[in-house]
C-alpha cells in the first residue's frame, strides 16, 4: 500500500482465471521473462498474468538485450466462434480444454529454464520466487534455494525434490501465503512465515526475522511527510468550500482525494474509479432527508472519462428525491499518476489534436437539468453560492469545476512551443 487503498495478492487472480503465471526477480528477467510469456501465450493460446511487484518496478539493474525469436504470423482473422464465444455449449469443452493446457503447461514447467535451484547449505532451504529471493539471499547466502519462475502452474515435482534434500524448508514469500499454501496442499512439508508478516513489503532485516522465527514487536518506522496538494492548486478551493458548507463528500480517487487530510478533512468515501457517483446517489436514497441534502459526489476529468459516465447515467434514470449535484474537477490532466492526456483534453498520448469529450455538452445532452462551468479561482464567491443554490434546490445538478493544472499548463505549453518549432 505505498500509493493504494489495498494490499492485494495478485497471485491468486492465476489460479482463479486458469492463467499461467511469471514472477521475474529484476530487470534482466522482467525483459527475458516477457518474451517467455509470449511464448507461452502463442504456444498454448492462454493468456498469462506477468506478475510485477513495487520494488522490482521501482527498481534499477543492468540488462542485457539480445533478439527475441518471438512468433510473428501477419495479422488476419479466423473465425473460431467455439473458442470465442462462450455461450455454455462452447464453454464446458472449453473449461476441459483449458484444463488440459494447464497440466501440459505444469509438466512443462519442471523443466523448464525458468526456475533456478542454488545448492549450499543442506541445514536450511529457500523456497522463494520474484523479489523475495534477492531479500532471502542477502539474509542466508549460505543457504540452498529454489526460486521458481513460473509461479502457476507450480512445478510440484521439482519443488517436493527440493523440499526432501534440505533439513529445514521454508517458503519466503511477501503478501498472502499464496506459494506456501499451494505446496502444503500437494503434501509437501514446508515451513510458513508467521502472520505478521504478511502485511507490507519484505526487506533483508525482515527476512532475518523470519528465519528466526522471531515474532517479537517490529521497530516503528519513522513518520514521513505526509502527501499534500500543491501550492495554488485549484482543488484547494473545491475542498475547502465543501468543508465549510458541511457537505457529505463521496470522492474519488485523484489528487482531490488528499482533501481527506488536514487542514480540508473534507471527504467521506473513496472506493474506487468513478464510484464517487454511484456512491453519492446511494447516500441520496438511504439517509434521512436533513442528511441527504448533503450530499455531494467529486470527480476528476479524467476518472470521470473512466468510469464515472454510467453514474451520471444513473443519476437521470434513477434520480433520489433530494436530488444530487456531481462536481467534475476539470484540471485538464491525469495529474496524479504523471500529467497523461485523456479524451476530455483533445489530446492524444502523443500531444496531437484530436476529438474532445465535452462534459457540460454531455451533461445536457442527458437531460441534466442544473450544468454548470466556472472556474473557482477567479470566482470562489460564486462557486459557493452555486453549490449552495443546487443543493437548496432539490435538483440534479452537474458543475464542471475547469482550471488547468498548474504542472500541467507548463508542460502543454512546452509541447505546443517545440511542436511549432519543429
Amino acid at each position: 500500500m505505498a500509493s493504494s487503498q489495498n494490499e492485494q495478492d495478485s497471485r491468486r487472480y492465476a489460479v482463479a482465471a486458469g492463467t499461467a503465471m511469471l514472477e521475474p526477480s529484476d530487470s534482466q528477467e522482467a525483459y527475458d521473462f516477457l518474451a517467455e510469456a509470449i511464448r507461452i501465450s502463442e504456444r498454448w493460446r492462454i493468456p498469462v498474468l506477468f506478475r510485477m511487484t513495487t520494488r522490482v518496478c521501482h527498481s534499477k539493474t543492468v540488462v542485457k538485450p539480445h533478439p527475441f525469436d518471438l512468433p510473428a504470423p501477419p495479422p488476419h482473422f479466423e473465425r473460431d466462434a467455439a473458442g470465442r464465444v462462450m455461450i455454455p455449449a462452447n464453454a464446458r469443452p472449453a473449461h476441459k480444454r483449458l484444463r488440459a493446457k494447464l497440466a501440459e503447461i505444469q509438466a512443462w514447467n519442471e523443466t523448464a529454464p525458468l526456475s533456478q535451484r542454488i545448492d549450499g547449505d543442506r541445514s536450511l532451504g529457500i523456497l522463494t520466487s520474484g523479489i523475495s529471493y534477492y531479500h532471502a539471499r542477502e539474509a542466508a547466502p549460505g543457504a540452498s534455494f529454489l526460486k521458481l519462475g513460473m509461479t502457476y502452474p507450480l512445478p510440484l515435482s521439482t519443488i517436493r525434490r527440493f523440499a526432501a534434500s534440505v533439513e529445514r524448508c521454508i517458503v519466503i514469500e511477501e503478501g498472502d501465503p499464496y506459494l506456501a499454501e499451494s505446496i502444503r496442499a500437494a503434501g509437501i512439508a514446508v515451513e510458513d512465515k508467521p502472520e505478521m508478516y504478511r502485511f507490507g513489503e519484505l526487506n533483508v532485516g525482515r527476512v532475518r526475522r523470519i528465519l528466526a522465527r522471531d515474532v517479537s514487536s517490529e521497530p516503528v518506522p519513522p513518520p514521513g511527510k505526509p502527501p499534500q496538494l500543491c501550492q495554488g492548486c485549484p482543488h484547494c478551493i473545491v475542498v475547502e468550500t465543501l468543508g465549510r458548507l458541511d457537505c457529505i463528500v463521496a470522492g474519488d480517487i485523484g489528487c482531490y482525494t488528499l482533501g481527506v487530510l488536514p487542514p480540508f478533512e473534507a471527504m467521506d468515501s473513496c472506493v474506487c474509479m468513478g464510484a464517487s457517483i454511484g456512491i453519492g446517489l446511494g447516500l441520496r436514497h438511504v439517509l434521512p432527508e436533513e442528511e441527504a441534502c448533503r450530499v455531494v459526489s467529486v470527480i476528476g476529468d479524467s476518472t470521470f472519462v473512466h468510469s464515472g459516465i454510467t453514474g451520471l447515467v444513473e443519476m437521470i434514470y434513477n434520480p433520489p428525491s433530494t436530488g444530487h449535484l456531481v462536481l467534475i474537477l476539470d484540471n485538464g490532466t491525469t495529474a496524479m499518476t504523471g500529467l497523461q492526456e485523456h479524451p476530455g483534453t483533445g489530446r492524444t498520448l502523443d500531444h496531437k489534436p484530436t476529438g474532445r469529450l465535452v462534459f457540460e455538452d454531455l451533461g445536457r445532452t442527458l437531460g441534466i437539468p442544473h450544468v454548470h462551468v466556472l472556474d473557482p479561482v477567479k470566482d470562489p464567491a460564486g462557486f459557493e453560492r452555486l453549490v449552495k443554490e443546487i443543493l437548496a434546490s432539490r435538483g440534479l445538478g452537474l458543475i464542471i469545476v475547469r482550471r488547468p493544472c498548474l504542472l500541467a499548463a507548463k508542460r502543454n505549453a512546452e509541447l505546443d512551443r517545440l511542436s511549432r518549432n519543429s
